[in-house]
């Protein structure tokens, strides 16, 4: 009978401790994901700090290519204005991209901005910033694929509750502007 007793209050020791463990696994992959998702638009920030010192540049060479470095403004302040609106910014951000890819090919329309040194600076700082939001998309996902898994696997599921977490998926933010500096 005795063993019987401390059988049961292991058990349930045990049941206690993993009901505590999952539980708090749980609040601590929210909490990651919520982290994970601040540094992303910190990473956002830095890119779209970093737009306008580009058409700068560019706009002392080719000033008369008013049409793109507005495309790059407009798209630059629909991304400001929707992290601004703690929005997911997945569109705007791929509106950026295109519009970044655009002056990409203005620069090489003119291949005196390729030689200017401002240019080749912020030109390695933005490939080091979309570095540095690829590596934030990359914890983000792998936080919400914990997440998804923890709330969706048995017997973790009776004890997790909540919404699926969307992992961060946007076309054409992951792509890099390639500037080439080798052509004439």
């Amino acid at each position: 009978m005795q063993n019987a007793i401390f059988l049961l209050l292991g058990s349930v020791a045990v049941f206690v401790a993993w009901f505590l463990a999952t539980f708090n696994r749980g609040v601590r992959l929210r909490q990651n994901i919520v982290e994970s998702r601040a540094n992303i638009d910190v990473q956002l920030k830095r890119r779209h700090d970093l737009v306008p010192n580009l058409v700068a540049v560019c706009k002392g060479y080719a000033s008369h290519e008013q049409a793109v470095f507005e495309s790059i403004s407009a798209a630059r302040a629909n991304a400001i204005e929707s992290l601004a609106h703690h929005e997911t910014g997945y569109e705007t951000e791929a509106q950026l991209v295109s519009a970044m890819n655009r002056l990409v090919a203005l620069v090489e329309a003119y291949p005196q901005i390729k030689a200017d040194s401002q240019f080749l600076a912020l030109q390695k700082e933005l490939v080091n910033t979309e570095d540095r939001i690829a590596a934030a998309r990359r914890f983000f996902n792998a936080n919400c694929r914990g997440w998804n898994v923890l709330r969706e696997s048995f017997p973790s599921s009776l004890v997790v509750k909540g919404p699926e977490a969307f992992y961060y998926e946007v076309e054409g933010v992951d792509l890099v502007p390639v500037i080439d500096l080798n052509r004439s």
